[in-house]
C-alpha cells in the first residue's frame, strides 16, 4: 500500500503540539502525558459485537453510536490527532485505485487522509478494539477476516466523495469498511452527512448518517453503495477496512 509519508512543519507548531504531533508522525517517543494515559475498551461486548454482527447480516450495513463502548477519552484522543495533522497540512490528498492507476481526481473526492501505524497509544488502544471486532465477526459471520488499514480523513468545507464502492465485486479483499466520526456539535446544516444506498436498489437511499462524535457506520464494502455530502466546514473521521488477503497486494 503507497502510505503517504508525514512530514512534520514544525516552526508552525508551539513546544508541546509539535512534540505531539512528531509522535503522531513516528518522528520521536510519544510524549509522557500522552503515553501515561490508559483507555478502557470493557464496552466491547457480545452483546455489542451480535448487533454489529446482525445488522451487516439483515441489511448489509449498521449504525450505532460507541462513546459508551471506546469511551470519551479514547475519542477525543484521536479527535486530536486528526486535527494536528490536519492543521499542519500533514494529510495527503486522497486518490482513487492502487499503484500505478492511484489517481487525485477531485471531482469524485476531495478529502486528504494520513495511514494510522499504531504507534500513538490511542492508536494502539483503538487497534486493540479493530481487533476485536475483526475476531468478533468472524465468530459470527465466518467471513476469514485475517488483516485490517485504517487512516483519517479530514474533509473541509465544500468538500465531498461521490457515490462509490469500496472494493470491486469479487475481488475479496476490502470486505467491511468501518468509519468513526470525531466531531462535536454537529447538526444538520453543516452537511458531510454519509448517505447509504439501498444493496438491492442502489438508487435508494436507506441512510443518512451524520459525523457527529462517536458515531459508527459498518458496512460490506463490496456490497453497500455509500457517498459523503459536501461538508459545510471541517470534518474529521477514520475509516478502516477488514481485509481477506493476508498481505498488501504489491503496488
Amino acid at each position: 500500500m503507497d502510505h503517504p509519508v508525514v512530514t512534520p512543519i514544525r516552526e508552525t507548531l508551539n513546544s508541546d503540539i509539535g512534540r505531539q504531533f512528531d509522535a503522531v508522525a513516528g518522528e520521536t517517543d510519544i510524549p509522557s502525558g500522552v503515553a501515561s494515559t490508559e483507555f478502557r475498551l470493557e464496552g466491547i461486548t457480545d452483546e455489542w459485537l451480535d448487533q454489529l454482527a446482525e445488522g451487516l447480516t439483515e441489511s448489509g450495513w449498521v449504525s450505532l453510536n460507541v462513546s459508551d463502548h471506546l469511551g470519551d477519552d479514547l475519542l477525543v484522543a484521536l479527535r486530536d490527532e486528526v486535527r494536528i495533522l490536519d492543521v499542519t497540512d500533514a494529510m495527503k490528498k486522497a486518490g482513487i485505485g492502487r499503484g500505478a492507476d492511484l489517481t487525485q481526481d477531485r471531482s469524485v473526492r476531495r478529502d486528504r487522509i494520513a495511514w494510522l501505524q499504531g504507534i500513538t497509544p490511542p492508536q494502539r488502544e483503538l487497534f486493540r478494539c479493530l481487533e476485536r471486532i475483526r475476531e468478533g465477526l468472524n465468530r459470527r459471520l465466518f467471513l476469514g477476516l485475517k488483516r485490517y488499514e485504517a487512516h483519517y480523513a479530514t474533509y473541509q468545507s465544500g468538500d465531498f466523495y461521490r457515490k462509490h464502492l469500496d472494493s470491486f465485486a469479487g475481488r475479496a479483499s476490502r470486505v467491511v469498511s468501518l468509519v468513526l466520526y470525531f466531531n462535536e456539535d454537529w447538526q444538520p446544516a453543516d452537511g458531510g452527512e454519509l448517505q447509504v444506498f439501498n444493496r438491492d436498489n442502489q438508487d435508494e437511499v436507506c441512510g443518512l448518517i451524520l459525523p457527529e462524535m462517536g458515531r459508527i457506520v459498518l458496512f460490506l464494502s463490496e456490497e453497500i453503495p455509500h457517498e459523503v455530502l459536501p461538508a459545510n466546514r471541517a470534518r474529521y473521521s477514520l475509516a478502516c477496512w477488514f481485509r481477506q488477503d493476508e498481505v498488501p497486494l504489491p503496488l
